[in-house]
């Protein structure tokens, strides 16, 4: 059994099988999600390697405690203290590696309908030698010639892929709360009880929004002070009444039938969230107190009336982005996702209503002919065709290296960034989580509102 084990993994790595633990009490898993789950590795290992480049502590730590680290960062002409290899510029570097990665298996993939091509074949395997070609990549950009040139551009083509994710991330959003409110709504033509979940579910999210405006209030302003996180408040809370009343609106309804309460509630919820998130990114507000000490104001400070280490917070707080741009990534790069951001919405009128619709299984089932034997069983689910659009899982992590680069750099805030600062904040990511707000309202609202616009098209939301 360890043999068979072993040379199943020797398969997956040189080979284009399937990719599995070697413990054979492990549940069974499909090779779709062995293949996502692998690349999602490799990001996740890129990734924190960009942190640890974006660290002073870490390389403080390696110049003390690593024997002769000058005369490394000589042999490797990285610098007499390897100054190349950390800072936003050996980030752009990096991801420019990545970045190229996924998008030379985006082409590869293109026009990929079943897994029985040569194609599909490599998608799903040869993860060794992948590895290989990831780590050429990353390497290979620390040699491109006229590096401020290279970095100049870069920027501005990670900051257009990075605004791209993020729209991307809005739009399959405000996809899932139309059917999230559909799929439930289609219950309740058989059984009324969904009607009661769609009450206590809007009731909930709208509290969630509510809590976390006062909370916002009591935090992030005072009586004296604090007018912009005032008006920020303000403005949003307004928004958020704003999409609620025209979500339910005769006119509104007359053309989306389909259109309530729990999708503007979920709008909401998000909107409050991405406020949280850019005033806890904005630049502290800092005036003279009467003992002639500058003051900190409009931002608590739970580290320390919580007695917690800036470290701790920042590895924890970094640690959540990434699982979440990781979510983002798996789940929007579903076929129900990619088929949504083409337009295709609709859904077959005799959709059953699940509480956890999101996550019907699809892909074949496979018999026990189709399992590989020896350590964790994989199932080959995709002998039908493909369960997902290879290419674009490419191309959303593709944009998500770009993302990643721009984010951990502080977006043009990136020649005074570094991770152990990374929360202390920026108007960089204010502005960009400020204008994520406005566009997904924005978004929400042409949903609502496109059919009496365009009274001539067919809209399928």
């Amino acid at each position: 059994m360890a043999g068979a084990g072993c040379a199943g993994q020797l398969a997956c790595c040189c080979g284009s099988a399937g990719c599995s633990l070697c413990c054979k009490c492990c549940p069974k898993i499909k090779q779709s999600t062995s293949t996502r789950f692998m690349y999602a590795l490799y990001f996740i290992l890129v990734a924190l390697i960009c942190c640890i480049m974006m660290s002073k502590t870490v390389a403080a730590k390696m110049q003390e405690h690593i024997p002769f680290y000058e005369d490394i960062c000589k042999g490797i002409q990285a610098g007499d203290t390897c100054e190349k290899l950390v800072g936003y510029s050996a980030v752009y570097r990096v991801c420019f590696g990545m970045a190229c990665f996924f998008f030379l298996f985006f082409l590869l993939t293109l026009g990929i309908n079943t897994s029985k091509n040569f194609r599909a074949y490599i998608h799903n395997g040869f993860w060794f030698f992948k590895l290989l070609l990831l780590t050429a990549m990353c390497a290979g950009a620390f040699f491109i010639p006229d590096q401020d040139t290279f970095l100049d551009a870069w920027r501005y083509v990670g900051a257009a892929g990075g605004f791209l994710f993020i729209a991307i991330q809005l739009i399959l959003l405000v996809e899932f709360a139309h059917r999230w409110n559909k799929n439930w709504m289609a219950g309740t033509a058989h059984n009324k009880l969904w009607y009661a979940a769609l009450a206590l579910v809007t009731l909930f999210l709208y509290s969630v929004a509510v809590g976390a405006l006062a909370l916002m209030a009591v935090f992030y302003t005072r009586p004296d002070g604090c007018q912009y996180n005032k008006i920020l408040l303000g403005v949003h809370g307004g928004l958020c009444l704003l999409v609620s009343a025209v979500a339910v609106t005769p006119c509104i309804q007359k053309r989306q039938p389909h259109s309530g309460l729990l999708q503007s509630g979920l709008i909401s919820c998000y909107v409050m969230y991405l406020t949280f998130s850019a005033l806890s990114s904005k630049p502290a507000e800092i005036i003279v107190g009467k003992d002639q000490k500058n003051i900190t104001i409009c931002v608590p400070d739970f580290s320390q009336e919580f007695h917690t280490d800036e470290n701790l917070v920042t590895g924890l707080g970094t640690t959540l982005l990434f699982c979440c741009i990781l979510y983002s990534c798996l789940t929007s790069t579903t076929r129900s996702s990619s088929e949504a951001l083409r337009g295709r919405y609709a859904a077959p009128e005799t959709e059953v209503a699940r509480c956890c619709f999101c996550f019907v299984p699809d892909g074949d089932d496979a018999s026990e002919q189709d399992v590989k034997k020896g350590g964790q069983q994989v199932i080959y689910d995709e002998k039908k065709g493909t369960v997902y659009s290879y290419a674009y899982f490419h191309f959303v992590f593709f944009l998500a290296s770009l993302y990643v680069m721009m984010t951990v750099t502080n977006w043009f805030n990136y020649e005074s960034a570094h991770i152990e600062k990374f929360f202390t904040g920026s108007w960089s990511i204010f502005w960009v989580k400020m204008a994520s707000c406005w566009v997904c309202v924005g978004l929400y609202l042409w949903t609502l509102t496109a059919p009496l616009c365009c009274p001539t098209r067919e809209f399928s939301v």
